[in-house]
């Protein structure tokens, strides 16, 4: 009989005599985010808990099918918890502005998969080789004993399908395959989650995406290619940051392009890169600690200080010399 992880144990033990819980997740938060948040929050209530989400921005429109309780409330001031648990959270300042909110707790379990995280709980559960938190929600409510019901399997199955692009990012594995198997088995809606998450797009959203097509650029042999998401942009076609999910796959998608990368402009001198790399050889991630942030192999991203001319000029090179250190190597 397979041993259950010593750290899965250590959480389920300490989680077993809390009653208040608060889930957190990241800014701008992801499937992966809403998903394992979601569905480890509904875990807990059936398991009698006294349990609040909490994220600094409010769930994107295509995932609030996950939540029709509306268990998702604003963060507020006072509120005393005997555990915090963050998801998907890489370090302690993607949390956000929620974190002045959750202070007064007890106990900082930190439950991710990203390779960069700094191991910032009291507890720390990082497993890098796992393609979404979600996977890992899962593998603890399975030891826990909690029962997995439609509304958990949609999450979860949600969770982990926008995490690997829908099961195409090499970050999947065998075992992502049989999670998805039995949260089907145990009634997640596939039809729901892809006609909310996958098919039905606003119109600024589609607005945005003709300004991608229409204003990206390519270097290095058309190897990588990239776009600028500024303000005026969000300002003329009526889009919201939400609607910026998704669209660097459609860079990366393009045949000769390794590389992707996205430029958006959150205040005059602060830009957010997101690079996405379709090469198992080619480190994004890597790259984004160069400027301070972090991710996977195949996705990372962060925030960079300065003029954008120099941010362009300064990624782009950084991207541009991983690539031909891949090909020097190849």
């Amino acid at each position: 009989m397979k041993q259950t992880p010593k750290i899965i144990r250590r959480i389920i033990e300490t989680i077993k005599p809390m009653n208040r819980i608060c889930v957190v997740g990241h800014v701008r938060p992801d499937g992966d985010c809403i998903g394992s948040q979601l569905g480890l929050a509904l875990a807990l209530i059936n398991a009698g808990k006294d349990v609040v989400c909490w994220n600094e921005d409010p769930v994107p429109p295509k995932l609030k099918f996950m939540d029709p309780h509306q268990i998702f409330e604003r963060p507020r001031p006072g509120r005393v918890f005997d555990c915090v648990i963050a998801t998907d959270a890489a370090n302690y300042e993607r949390i956000g502005s929620v974190a002045e909110f959750i202070e007064n707790r007890q106990v900082l379990i930190n439950i991710d998969h990203h390779a960069s995280n700094t191991r910032y709980g009291n507890i720390n559960w990082v497993a890098p080789r796992e393609p979404a938190t979600g996977t890992l929600i899962y593998r603890l409510m399975k030891e826990a004993g909690w029962p997995i019901t439609q509304n958990i399997a949609d999450c979860l199955f949600t969770a982990i399908s926008t995490d690997t692009g829908s099961f195409q990012y090499p970050t999947t594995r065998p075992t992502t395959y049989h999670i998805a198997a039995d949260l089907v088995k145990r009634g997640a809606d596939l039809a729901t989650v892809s006609n909310e998450v996958y098919n039905s797009y606003p119109i600024p959203r589609v607005k945005l995406l003709g300004h991608v097509f229409n204003s990206f650029r390519l270097q290095h042999q058309n190897k990588i290619g990239y776009f600028w998401l500024k303000k005026e942009d969000y300002e003329r076609t009526g889009a919201t940051a939400e609607d910026t999910e998704g669209l660097i796959d459609h860079i990366r998608a393009i045949e000769p392009v390794v590389i992707a990368v996205v430029f958006e402009e959150i205040e005059p001198e602060v830009t957010r890169i997101s690079l996405r790399s379709k090469e198992d050889k080619i480190d994004v991630g890597a790259v984004a600690k160069l400027f301070g942030g972090g991710g996977h192999k195949a996705a990372a991203g962060a925030r960079i200080e300065g003029s954008q001319d120099k941010v362009q000029r300064q990624v782009l090179a950084a991207v541009k010399q991983a690539l031909e250190k891949a090909e020097t190597a190849a």
